[in-house]
């Protein structure tokens, strides 16, 4: 039996189970401000260790191998075989990797750290993706911004608390992050109760039913993911610019001291994070195509004029396009979920991952950019990205197709 485009064996509830919501939300803003603390203890680690750049890249390479290309074959893996209680399980490696991190002796055992830390990533995306679909009551966008809003958070988080407790205290008080992964695991545990008795109920679902199959054909269904996949490209590799290279930018640009430029890039985070919830409540409320059209699409305008901007107009437009830009990821996640029906883990795991993989990549890229050119050739050049928005009109009208 098919249920617009959702297969009844992943059908959520019939409310939205806010409180489930909240847990998840929170476990991942946990989550990834522990994600996020790995970049930001590089410099602790570069001096006590005597560390040079291609080894701090090979660091950044494991974390990145085992937290991005690991979470589709685990979406993959649990679509088929879910486990209500894999979401403790692989916070419980997060915590074995940040003891390890804190305590690690040798160069070989760091890597060790933070490839169990990348896996704990892994399983936590796809997984904890799949809890809020369930518990979104049909309102899937608001459940995804919800849960995506927690991790935002956390990235953002992170460094500060790196930059409070781990610069001057050192190595060591890594392990004081470990009570954040406790404390996710004991919410988590909460939240695998919950997730059990979904578990059953769809289980009984499908001894009335059988598996739903995709509205549109194969080849349809396989150029729409490219075309995503293309979109989040374009989304998390001008994210980057602005993440890792917008301090620089305002310093070289307009002279502005540390300080006063991270105040800017708090003004940006903050926009990312209301543009993460509201996106998915506006793409729940007029169709997720229209919302990733104007969220992507939308930006460019605001992203070829940000290099030529003076001081004041450049903080005004990095607002407006973090509002925009960051609307799209919870309407395109969502989109893929009801594009391919009972692969919700597959898709959560492919796109959390490429995410992760484009934010790092990009990053990489672009500096290596700079150092050839300048700051503001790398903003010039990304001004575009938004540009490839344009594909979002390929893509199917599933809102119209479930009418039908």
């Amino acid at each position: 039996m098919k249920t617009g485009s959702v297969t009844t064996s992943e059908a959520p509830v019939e409310n939205t189970v806010f409180l489930i919501l909240f847990a998840i939300s929170f476990s991942h803003l946990l989550n990834d401000m522990v994600q996020s603390l790995m970049p930001a203890i590089y410099p602790v680690i570069k001096d006590s260790f005597h560390l040079n750049f291609s080894q701090i890249g090979i660091i950044t390479l494991v974390f990145q191998l085992s937290a991005s290309i690991l979470q589709p074959l685990v979406g993959m893996y649990t679509d088929k075989r879910s486990h209500a209680y894999s979401l403790p399980v692989g916070m419980g490696l997060t915590l074995i990797g940040l003891l390890c991190l804190s305590q690690a002796p040798s160069y070989a055992m760091i890597l060790v750290s933070v490839m169990l830390i990348g896996m704990g990533s892994s399983i936590f995306h796809p997984e904890s993706s799949r809890v809020a679909y369930l518990a979104s009551g049909g309102r899937r966008g608001l459940a995804q911004s919800i849960f995506q809003l927690g991790g935002n958070a956390g990235s953002a988080l992170g460094p500060l608390l790196a930059a409070w407790i781990i610069v001057p205290q050192g190595q060591k008080s890594i392990s004081w992050f470990g009570i954040g992964a406790l404390l996710a695991i004991v919410i988590l545990f909460k939240v695998g109760g919950w997730y059990k008795k979904q578990m059953l109920n769809r289980l009984a679902a499908r001894k009335q039913a059988g598996a739903g199959h995709p509205e549109f054909s194969r080849k349809k269904v396989m150029f729409s993911m490219f075309i995503l996949l293309v979109l989040i490209f374009s989304k998390f590799v001008y994210l980057a610019s602005i993440s890792s290279y917008y301090t620089f930018y305002l310093i070289g640009k307009f002279h502005l001291s540390v300080q006063h430029s991270q105040y800017f890039l708090f003004l940006f985070l903050v926009a990312v994070a209301v543009g993460t919830i509201t996106g998915g409540h506006l793409g729940d409320k007029f169709g997720r195509k229209y919302i990733i059209w104007v969220s992507i699409l939308g930006a460019a305008p605001f992203t070829l004029l940000l290099p030529y901007a003076n001081l004041f107009w450049t903080g005004a437009l990095s607002v407006i396009i973090g509002l925009i830009i960051s609307s799209a990821f919870s309407a395109i996640l969502v989109y893929g979920q009801e594009l391919i029906p009972g692969k919700v883990g597959l898709v959560a795991g492919l796109f959390f991952g490429l995410a992760f993989g484009m934010g790092g990549l990009g990053s990489a890229l672009l500096g290596n950019l700079a150092d050839h050119t300048s700051i503001n050739y790398v903003f010039k050049v990304c001004a575009f990205l938004p540009l490839i928005g344009i594909l979002t009109g390929f893509l199917p009208n599933i809102e119209a197709k479930k009418k039908l």
